[in-house]
């Protein structure tokens, strides 16, 4: 029986690693990411996963598969993964000074085909950022590709004023949820 992680992130390989876990095969999905009109921020991250884990269990049956989707969320404005410097200003001046929600949803399919769910939900304050600290904030290039324009993990740390929940999930995948939902699916780490 083969675990396959359907997500092409560094992060989420890194964090399963932490569990003592390598997944046999990483397959990331290729799904419409979309939010549907009036969506929610939490329903959304619980959809992208299930949509995720469905696409690449499809394509492997008998096999373990694990996705997740991390969403950043002020109120019930759902923050992009910046691809632009634009897009990363754009969230760092909405984050700055302001509490936000990050939302990590995971959903593991079995061999059996028996689908399990559960999202993070970690609520992280951000102290008022200066203007010279998102401009150096940007040009350290963390923000590249991340849901909200930031990586807790790497230099915007220093700019988290608090947070409640789960660090690893910030990061992209909680690991107490990810341990409970593999174990149950018969993937025991370590």
């Amino acid at each position: 029986m083969a675990f396959i992680l359907a997500s092409a992130s560094p992060r989420r390989l890194d964090l399963l690693a932490q569990l003592g876990l390598r997944p046999d095969h990483v397959v990331p999905s290729d799904i419409d990411e979309t939010a549907q009109k009036g969506e929610l921020p939490r329903p959304y991250a619980a959809r992208l996963a299930r949509e995720k884990a469905e696409a690449v269990a499809s394509l492997h049956p008998q096999s373990i598969v694990l996705a997740a989707d991390t969403v950043v969320a002020v109120g019930r404005r759902i923050l992009p993964k910046a691809e632009t410097e634009a897009e990363a200003r754009a969230c760092l001046r909405l984050l700055s000074g302001r509490r936000h929600h990050v939302y990590t949803a995971i959903a593991v399919i079995d061999a059996s085909g028996q689908r399990r769910e559960r999202v993070s939900d970690t609520v992280v304050t951000v102290k008022r950022l200066a203007d010279d600290e998102i401009d150096a904030y940007i040009r350290s290039g963390e923000w590249h590709g991340k849901a909200g324009g930031y990586a807790i993990q790497g230099r915007f740390a220093a700019y988290v004023r608090a947070m409640s929940g789960s660090y690893s999930g910030v990061v992209g995948l909680p690991l107490y949820e990810a341990n409970a939902l593999l174990t149950a699916s018969g993937l025991n780490a370590g």
